[in-house]
């Protein structure tokens, strides 16, 4: 009996021991989530680094809505960011391409920028490459490769040096502390291409010869056009009268050789609109009510240059049905809303600020549209119909300017005052008759029936 006691006490312990070891396993499991998972606790890498020194790169990630994608990419496998400096950032960067980097139109340069600094796999700064020079490649989270150097005895990834290696270190990766921002090729050259628009030439297609009939001789060629020189037309000639679906043809890289790509031009500038948020009305004209799109990307192609003064949804809002239900009423209120100049916020304001008031072209002709210097800011219109300059530099690319503004922009209506004629009275003198003054003369000069001649005078 004591040995069948002692036997069934044996299998109850043996039990419980197998169930501890179950549940502890099984809660270690939901303590340390699989590489796979992508849940993220307090002891990632990615919270270290918005905790950390690095505060100028925690900013940027965040400004690039990168966080969601890093999450992913720590949840598959870990990482290591190539973090550089504050000083780097702020001080040391080309204030013209930081500008560049927060448009909000230059969104996937940021991007790619900031994932070209991680690469998808743990490199300790015992992994560098021993001998002298030593070079070992890694592929980065945006598609472009990083170098690994020792090079004079300095831990180096392409030409920035590492200042703190290891500084921090997390299970899912780690933090290199750098000296310098590393800029892959395909940022510097969007940089580039969008500064240096002088590089790019406007050239007038090649027609068949032209005979002058006046002297039955070929016409001289014009003179070519400069680099960057505008079309030779003004804009006007270049449209087609009233709201149409597409312009007449400009002067300009016509064709299949065109240098300025209009079309990508205004779907970029588009869906900065529509991510920018506020402005999905005055897209949704461009796109879809009409067929402006179309025509501003022509015009862009053709080299003209467009400032788009963009109402905001809450104004947009405010147009009634009449304003709308007339034909072609969206499209005469946006050719309102658009200047045939390159204008910034700062160079409309530097405008107001010293000529006063300044009235713009449009592409609604003949109307202007005024603008003046109010409350710090630029103030557009007059009376009830006026705007204030509300988003400044929206999008800016050196063709394509979007203003925002916080209202619905009309022409001025013209009083045309009729002149009223009066009539004038106009005295007109008695005539004598041709007879009557020949007899009186007759009877005058020989002397007879005075009493006549005296009733002829």
């Amino acid at each position: 009996m004591d040995r069948r006691i002692y036997g069934g006490s044996t299998v109850t312990n043996l039990i419980l021991l197998l169930f501890l070891l179950s549940s502890t396993s099984a809660l270690s499991k939901n303590l340390n989530p699989s590489p796979g998972s992508g849940q993220i606790n307090s002891n990632s890498v990615l919270v270290a680094l918005l905790d950390s020194r690095y505060t100028e790169l925690s900013e940027l990630v965040e400004k690039a809505l990168l966080l969601q994608t890093l999450e992913e990419a720590v949840g598959r496998h870990n990482i290591t960011i190539f973090a550089p400096r504050n000083e780097a950032l702020e001080r040391d960067l080309d204030p013209e391409f930081k500008r560049f980097l927060l448009e909000p139109g230059n969104l996937k340069s940021l991007q790619t920028l900031l994932m070209f600094h991680i690469i998808p796999t743990r490199v300790g700064s015992d992994q560098w490459p021993i001998e002298e020079p030593g070079r070992v490649k890694h592929e980065t989270l945006a598609n472009d490769h990083l170098h690994l150097i020792n090079g004079d005895g300095r831990k180096m990834v392409d030409s920035a040096e590492i200042t703190r290696p290891d500084d921090l270190t997390r299970p899912d990766g780690l933090i290199h502390g750098i000296e310098r921002l590393l800029i892959p090729r395909s940022v510097q050259e969007d940089f580039n291409r969008r500064r240096s628009l002088r590089s790019i030439s406007a050239v007038l297609p090649e027609g068949a010869p032209e005979v002058d009939p006046r002297t039955n001789r070929l016409k001289k060629k014009p003179a070519p056009v400069p680099a960057g020189a505008p079309p030779s037309l003004p804009i006007k000639s270049a449209m087609a009268p009233g709201p149409s679906l597409a312009p007449a043809p400009a002067p300009g890289p016509g064709g299949k050789h065109h240098h300025f790509d209009g079309e990508a031009q205004v779907k970029d500038f588009i869906q900065t609109l529509l991510h920018y948020g506020g402005y999905n009305e005055m897209a949704d004209i461009l796109v879809n009510l009409t067929s402006l799109a179309t025509e501003m990307g022509r015009l862009v192609s053709e080299g003209y240059v467009l400032t788009v003064l963009a109402p905001n949804d809450e104004a947009m809002a405010k147009l009634t049905t009449d304003q709308l239900s007339e034909p072609g009423a969206p499209e005469q209120i946006v050719y309102y809303h658009i200047i045939p100049e390159y204008q910034t916020e700062e160079s409309m304001y530097n405008s107001v600020r010293r000529f006063g008031k300044v009235r713009f072209e449009t592409l609604r002709f003949p109307h202007k549209v005024a603008a003046k210097e109010a409350d710090g800011s630029v103030k557009f219109g007059d009376g009830e119909r006026s705007a204030y300059l509300f988003d400044p530099d929206i999008y800016t690319d050196g063709r394509i300017s979007v203003q925002g503004i916080d209202g619905v922009l009309f022409p001025q209506e013209e009083e045309v005052v009729e002149s009223v004629k009066k009539p004038v009275k106009k005295v007109v003198q008695p005539r004598r008759g041709k007879l009557l003054e020949v007899a009186c003369r007759m009877l005058g000069a020989i002397g007879k029936d005075t009493s006549y001649f005296t009733k002829c005078r």
